[in-house]
């Protein structure tokens, strides 16, 4: 994460939008913002400029906007520039930013289309990552390789799953969003999503049975 905070050194000193990865200028001191002012409030100073409180929503979100982005990309630095480009966005367009969703779920999904956007490329170009596959013969590992291993296993089976189940499930698992907010994120009823967690869910037991065979005692 720290190479992501270095190339986001706070923006902004003038009207220009500097390109990803350029350097950035420091902000300069606006108004004080309370660090427990609610997330539409800190939106709201942004619209206005207020460096500040870009600052505040950063700390807030750039750890989760980076993680969510890694599961469905499985690349630390196309994830990195993701939630880049989210934060830049919100710089950009808090001004017209309108309550309909929350500031939270409205990153989220600035990032979750972006991903997408990624990962059709990626097709286009023939460039979809395959998963390696781990003997399953090896001797048997245990404690605390074991449960690495193990953890290792679950993100490439949750690296597999189609994109929908797998952003429900980092939402909502991962990043500890409730049903409602990863309805707005993902656009989808929450039918939809009781669906796409109930699959993704199936699918993961199913890929993971092997793990049983590893687990330490």
């Amino acid at each position: 994460m720290s190479s992501l905070l270095a190339s986001m050194t706070w923006p902004f000193a003038g009207p220009s939008i500097p390109r990803a990865g350029m350097a950035m200028s420091a902000p300069s001191e606006t108004s004080p913002v309370d660090e427990s002012e609610d997330d539409l409030g800190c939106v709201r100073r942004v619209g206005r400029g207020d460096q500040r409180a870009y600052r505040v929503l950063v700390d807030r979100y750039l750890g989760g906007i980076t993680r969510f982005a890694l599961r469905l990309l499985n690349d630390q630095g196309e994830a990195e520039e993701v939630a880049q480009e989210t934060f830049l966005r919100l710089w950009t367009e808090a001004e017209h930013f309108e309550p309909r969703a929350q500031p939270k779920t409205w990153l989220y999904r600035i990032a979750r289309n972006q991903c997408i956007d990624r990962l059709r490329k990626r097709r286009a170009h023939g460039q979809e990552q395959e998963l390696s596959e781990e003997d399953a013969g090896e001797d048997r590992p245990s404690g605390l390789f074991a449960r690495k291993q193990a953890a290792e296993r679950v993100e490439q089976a949750l690296a597999a799953l189609p994109e929908r189940q797998r952003a429900a499930l980092t939402l909502v698992h991962y990043e500890g969003l409730s049903g409602a907010e990863a309805c707005e994120v993902l656009d989808v009823s929450a039918d939809a999503l009781e669906s796409l967690l109930a699959r993704g869910r199936r699918s993961l037991r199913e890929q993971l049975r092997e793990l049983e065979a590893y687990r330490p005692e």
